[in-house]
């Protein structure tokens, strides 16, 4: 499998029919769904933590780079896991995410910064 030859739809009935075959849904309300999410990401910051901007672009090309795709692997089958329990539409809503930041975040006024839409 590669990002060439899988939908998201398809990511998510993989991740829904492992799921399924252990009778996990059951605890997949929002509130677990997003601590795993966060619990998860913290395991990738935890990757970073103590290191500056360059050492971290290193540590990409390390031999810890599988533990990092790991990490980013269990972000996103969190996310999936949030996603297929209640019918979000991940494309979706990044579409619609998109024109917000668009809106908020114009080349004109953010091109090269980095304050929060609000100080620009």
């Amino acid at each position: 499998m590669n990002d060439h030859e899988l939908t998201v739809q398809q990511l998510k009935d993989i991740v829904n029919s492992f799921i399924k075959e252990r009778d996990w849904s059951q605890f997949h309300n929002p509130k677990n769904l997003s601590m795993a999410i966060a619990t998860e990401a913290a395991e990738l910051m935890e990757h970073f933590l103590w290191i500056d901007g360059k050492q971290s672009h290193e540590k990409m090309n390390s031999n810890k780079r599988t533990e990092i795709e790991h990490e980013i692997s269990d972000i996103t089958w969190m996310l999936l896991c949030l996603c297929n329990a209640y019918n979000i539409d991940l494309c979706k809503a990044m579409e619609n995410k998109m024109v917000i930041n668009k809106q908020h975040y114009s080349v004109e006024k953010a091109k090269g910064r980095t304050e929060k839409y609000t100080e620009l």
